[in-house]
């Protein structure tokens, strides 16, 4: 693969132009080097990089926890391993969270269907 512009590396990886310029400004992709009249010439490494990234943000990562990943000079699989390990972490307490929301909503539902109207309205349900 040969060189790419900005336009083709932005189409070849499915994100828009300003997206590659903005990683560039955070650092995740290094600026390229320019043709003579000054165009942009991104390589396959750099089409990489951005599927490697927009892979990292459909698993939930941050940019700044894909940048680490990136920035890690061995990006061994035990590095890839510890970041979805800590992400998964997060994710289980996002479900509990998520699963204690539920139950006091249904409380709630419930409450207001068969329940003191008043405790309704107030939205007063258990905490815990």
């Amino acid at each position: 693969m040969g060189a790419l512009t900005i336009g083709r590396l932005a189409e070849a990886a499915g994100v828009h132009v300003e997206t590659v310029r903005y990683y560039e400004r955070r650092g995740l992709i290094e600026p390229p080097p320019r043709s003579p009249s000054g165009y942009r010439q991104y390589s396959a490494d750099d089409l990489w990089r951005l599927q490697f990234i927009a892979r990292g943000k459909q698993l939930g990562f941050t940019l700044s926890e894909i940048a680490e990943v990136l920035g890690d000079a061995s990006r061994t699989t035990e590095a890839v391993r510890d970041a979805a390990e800590a992400k998964i972490a997060v994710v289980d307490e996002r479900l509990a969270e998520l699963a204690r929301t539920r139950c006091r909503l249904q409380q709630l539902a419930d409450l207001c269907s068969h329940g003191d109207a008043a405790d309704c309205v107030a939205l007063r349900v258990a905490a815990g």
